[in-house]
């Protein structure tokens, strides 16, 4: 399980190092895609497959379903990180996630998710006003 905020920073040949204590989890490599809200996917090779197996197990009935199952996979790159935990990011990934050199990687659960710094404060910024002052109220559909 992924956990914890993260914040490297993109080198000029476009890769990032992995924080030490991940590295681990992705020695036999992992893929890169376009994430939801504008920044990337990090999942471990075998979350991956077994993703993408479920997917294939999946009716294809609908336009919608094919159509994000086509952006979902068209923007995967596979990378195996080097001896310094680098991985690369692809340059349209880097366009898709609007990434800067400074970078916030995040754990949720079951993947990374690679941000922009600005765009990540501005999220959480907007998302923890939306729970601030709930005093206990029950957000319907979180759990």
């Amino acid at each position: 399980m992924f956990s914890g905020t993260y914040e490297p920073k993109l080198d000029d040949k476009g890769r990032l190092i992995l924080p030490a204590k991940l590295r681990d989890e992705f020695q036999a490599g992992l893929y890169i895609t376009k994430g939801q809200e504008g920044c990337l996917y990090v999942y471990t090779s075998t979350y991956f497959n077994d993703l993408v197996a479920n997917m294939d197990a999946a009716a294809m009935t609908t336009p919608d379903q094919r159509s994000y199952v086509r952006l979902f996979m068209a923007g995967a790159k596979h990378e195996l990180p080097d001896r310094q935990g680098r991985i690369s990011i692809a340059p349209q990934l880097r366009t898709y996630a609007k990434l800067d050199r400074e970078l916030v990687l995040i754990g949720v659960r079951t993947h990374l998710e690679i941000w922009d710094a600005t765009a990540w404060a501005a999220y959480e910024a907007e998302q923890e006003a939306k729970f601030a002052n709930r005093d206990g109220e029950v957000i319907p559909g979180i759990f």
